[in-house]
């Protein structure tokens, strides 16, 4: 029996790693390609507007219809992508592909920019509203609505909602594991804690999940960001060398040194494209659940903070992560085999072994709660397009418990299930996001012309009327 599970886990995982390699990799990069196209390269020509649209509008108020304000619905969105995947999914894209796996990394990033945009854009004109006067959304809906497919809306949400089990106790054993390293606490109260603190988040709904997310989140962020930052610059001196290193290996093999053991292009370009994939979620559909919810006047305008959610993810919080442990040569310290502690390694270097175990656990255990409160909530949208809100509530329970679980170590073997299942559900989202195609191309012109330009316009009328006066 246990030759015949371990077969059939080595089976699984070469299925798994194969659909992740070259299938789903190259659907989501020339579909991204195909939609930046479609939407006449939006996110490049206008991203100066999505910055004021989005960062700029921050404190803003807006009387638009709505459950929560659309920076909750971005930090929202952004606590299910950010986190362990730009802390430890990084060092180890670059202990497998090398430094050049962070430009394909980029490239992913702003092609995966139109994706997202599109996701998010369908999300917003396809929501309801459900018994609660809430409105809901997600790819199950437009899949259905628009395209009539719902056998596909059926299958999207059940995958996900199943696939959320295996997500959350992954990571929950992940900050358990770490703390348990860091300060030695036992995972069983790891995992205790976590569940009491999830449980107080999700039993809210979305407006608790949202006020959590949006003190948290930015605010996680940006120490995180300014710790990297103060690493990076003590290290000044080797950023030239470093981005001579990321260009040179994304096109030209690199040859072992220190710990790293030597990656070819292709590996560069495999590991870069698949953490850049993983680490913003473009094309699985879960940011659409959570925009839905938010206030606006324009499906495009709530889209906008698609755009900038991948470059904060990738291009910023990834990036920052990479050059960290490349400044530190923390990537030749580390063997491959211990990848995930790198970014430890290079700020222990600077600020101490102690220091940067002890934050990295506790920036960790943070980012966790936020994470997984948001995949309950995804889980929950699911159980009740589904079966309705009591089995929503059943599954919240249900998603507390897996927490738990897995911060003990139990039950792993549903975890080889995790890449299947995220590979069903990013097949049911991004094939419907690609037939539709044109009406994402529309709704982008329609908010050029009757929403960008007038307030193009607008604001010409101010500048001209301070210079006359």
């Amino acid at each position: 029996m246990q030759d015949f599970w371990s077969s059939f886990e080595e089976g699984l995982a070469t299925v798994s790693n194969f659909l992740w390699t070259y299938p789903l990799a190259i659907l989501l990069v020339l579909g991204g390609i195909f939609l930046t196209i479609r939407i006449g390269f939006f996110q490049f020509r206008f991203f100066g507007h999505v910055l004021h649209q989005t960062i700029g509008q921050i404190f803003k108020k807006t009387k638009q219809k709505g459950t929560i304000t659309p920076f909750q619905a971005f930090t929202s969105a952004l606590a299910s992508t950010a986190g362990a995947t730009n802390i430890v999914g990084v060092p180890v894209a670059i202990s497998l592909g090398g430094p050049g796996a962070l430009f394909w990394m980029w490239v992913v990033a702003l092609i995966g920019m139109a994706t997202k945009y599109s996701e998010i854009l369908l999300g917003m004109k396809y929501r309801e509203k459900n018994d609660k006067n809430e409105w809901v959304g997600g790819p199950q809906y437009y899949i259905k609505k628009a395209l009539g497919w719902k056998w596909v809306s059926t299958a999207f949400a059940f995958f996900l909602m199943i696939e959320l089990i295996p997500s959350t106790m992954v990571q929950s054993n992940s900050i358990a594991t770490q703390t348990q390293g860091a300060f030695g606490w036992s995972v069983y109260i790891t995992g205790a804690v976590i569940c009491a603190a999830i449980a107080l988040v999700v039993f809210g709904g979305i407006k608790r999940i949202a006020k959590v997310t949006d003190k948290l989140v930015p605010g996680m962020v940006l120490t995180y960001l300014a710790i990297c930052l103060y690493v990076i610059f003590a290290n000044v001196d080797q950023l030239p060398h470093v981005f001579g290193l990321i260009f040179s290996s994304a096109f030209t093999p690199i040859s072992a040194t220190g710990g790293f053991a030597g990656a070819a292009i292709a590996e560069a370009v495999r590991w870069g494209t698949a953490r850049g994939l993983y680490s913003n979620e473009a094309g699985l559909g879960t940011a659409p659940i959570a925009h839905a919810a938010a206030k606006t006047d324009h499906p495009s305008k709530q889209a906008l903070w698609g755009i900038f959610s991948v470059f904060v993810d990738t291009i910023v919080i990834c990036t920052i992560s990479g050059i960290t442990v490349l400044v530190t040569d923390a990537w030749t310290q580390v063997e491959r085999s211990d990848a995930s502690n790198m970014i430890n390694v290079a700020i222990g270097n600077e600020l101490g072994d102690a220091f940067g175990s002890s934050f990295i656990s506790v920036f960790l255990l943070f980012f966790v709660i936020t994470t997984i409160g948001i995949l309950i909530f995804y889980g929950e949208k699911q159980a009740e397009y589904l079966f309705g809100l009591k089995a929503a509530r059943a599954m919240r329970i249900v998603y507390i418990l897996a927490v738990f679980v897995g911060a003990i170590g139990g039950l792993q073997f549903v975890w080889q299930f995790l890449d299947l299942l995220l590979a069903f559900v990013l097949l049911a989202n991004i094939i419907p996001l690609l037939f539709l195609h044109n009406e994402i191309a529309a709704l982008t012109k329609d908010y050029v012309n009757r929403v960008y330009k007038k307030k193009t316009k607008e604001k010409s009328i101010e500048l001209f009327d301070e210079d006359a006066g």
